[in-house]
């Protein structure tokens, strides 16, 4: 049982890959707790590098499974505590010093933004869709949406999406900053791949704890930032990979003086 999301390991890379194509890849219970188990087993697993976030059918997350919800009578304790279990996942991921890619091949709404922003690095196809439906159902912001949608784009913009039933195109998500390429379909995956073997390829280590500076930085205080840079670059110039990759830049650099 794969509770709606598949998980794969190999040199280096982890996928990620929403697979409820039926119901637009939307999060019910099992699939909630399946994502908070995943994102546990990929942070703590030490020979994952790079992860790629991806998902199957025409939509790539439409959010919680509304429809699940209304037709099993679902309570909102029942609503707040999948929603929990979401949030523990991404969380897990954001604060994890591990860089992710997102493939996104068609429709995001409501929460499925959260989720989807929960990637350091997001690649659209043209056909990809954005939009928030919350108020459309009398429903607020939840999987991260309130936190990671504003800081994506401004709090203005991020305003527009649930005040407003706007959809973005692949387009105007790109000028907007909510995502950071456009492709064609058919080079969307090729496109990701290619990014997530630049990471494993190069400083993978200093990857991943640039993306965790950057998310964890937003919720601390500049003098808590500051003492974590310090730390962090401190303990990156120890490893065997700084040492070697800082010795062949003063390498290169006195070659140039010279020349």
């Amino acid at each position: 049982m794969t509770d709606g999301i598949l998980l794969s390991i190999r040199d280096g890379l982890a996928r990620v890959t929403f697979d409820r194509p039926a119901s637009l890849n939307a999060m019910d219970f099992p699939m909630a707790r399946r994502w908070r188990d995943v994102a546990h087993e990929v942070t703590s697993d030490a020979s994952v590098g790079a992860v790629i976030l991806d998902a199957e059918g025409p939509a790539f997350c439409a959010g919680g499974d509304v429809v699940a919800m209304a037709t099993t009578g679902a309570t909102g304790a029942e609503v707040t505590e999948t929603a929990a279990a979401i949030h523990d996942g991404i969380r897990t991921f954001a604060e994890a010093p591990l860089p992710m890619v997102a493939a996104v091949q068609g429709a995001v709404a409501g929460g499925g933004l959260g989720l989807m922003l929960t990637a350091d690095y997001v690649v659209a196809s043209e056909n990809a869709r954005f939009v928030s439906r919350y108020a459309n159902i009398g429903l607020t912001p939840d999987l991260g949406v309130s936190t990671l949608l504003p800081a994506a784009i401004g709090q203005r913009r991020a305003l527009q999406l649930p005040l407003q039933d706007r959809m973005l195109d692949a387009a105007e998500a790109l000028e907007w900053g909510l995502v950071a390429e456009v492709v064609a379909s058919a080079d969307l995956s090729a496109r990701v791949e290619q990014i997530a073997s630049f990471w494993l390829e190069g400083a993978t280590a200093a990857f991943g704890e640039a993306t965790r500076l950057v998310r964890v930085g937003a919720g601390r205080t500049l003098a808590e930032n500051l003492d974590d840079e310090a730390a962090t670059i401190g303990a990156a110039f120890e490893t065997p990979d700084a040492k070697a990759r800082v010795a062949a830049f003063a390498a290169a650099s006195a070659k140039g003086r010279r020349s």
